[in-house]
């Protein structure tokens, strides 16, 4: 196996759905990153200018991040200033919505899907897909049944090994 890397996010998109096949760990998903932006509003409402800016700053870092992509790696700067500055600003609350986010996640991932998470080779892919299956989930979509069937996309599991990045091969 090689290490090629997933090139785009439209390609990582169906990688993430295929590693949240169960309707638990994307219930879980949906409860911890309901959580996260619970603590965003909190934030919001206990420093508004501070943590406000801070978020404009968080947005503008996942923004270039994402565009730039992760084919050749994670943005480890784009990561620290995303945890960073949120989090000078609301020392509480920011990190605790992280931390919940996450435990959420990980037992999905963990205990439920048993695999591992695609955060550690994708983390801002990770969190823009998050967002997306997040954000089909409040329109009422993707809660039951498999997610790549649901919305008509090809699993990335069955692209021949010769063609797959080495992340999307299944054994």
């Amino acid at each position: 196996m090689d290490n090629q890397r997933i090139a785009s996010f439209e390609e990582f998109w169906p990688y993430y759905l295929s590693e949240h096949r169960s309707p638990a760990s994307r219930r879980l998903h949906f409860l911890g990153t309901t959580g996260w932006l619970a603590s965003l509003a909190g934030s919001l409402v206990v420093n508004p200018v501070g943590f406000g800016a801070a978020l404009a700053g968080f947005g503008g870092l996942m923004a270039h991040g994402v565009k730039k992509g992760e084919s050749d790696g994670p943005r480890l700067a784009h990561i620290a200033g995303m945890l960073g500055l949120p989090a000078l600003a609301s020392p509480l609350l920011f990190p605790a919505g992280v931390v919940f986010a996450y435990a959420c996640a990980w037992v999905g991932h963990f205990a439920v899907e048993n695999n591992r998470p695609a955060t550690f080779e994708y983390p801002l892919w990770s969190l823009a897909g998050d967002l997306k299956m997040w954000s089909h989930m409040v329109r009422g979509r993707l809660w039951n049944g498999d997610p790549l069937e649901e919305l008509g996309l090809e699993d990335p599991s069955l692209v021949p090994d010769a063609e797959a990045p080495a992340s999307t091969i299944h054994a």
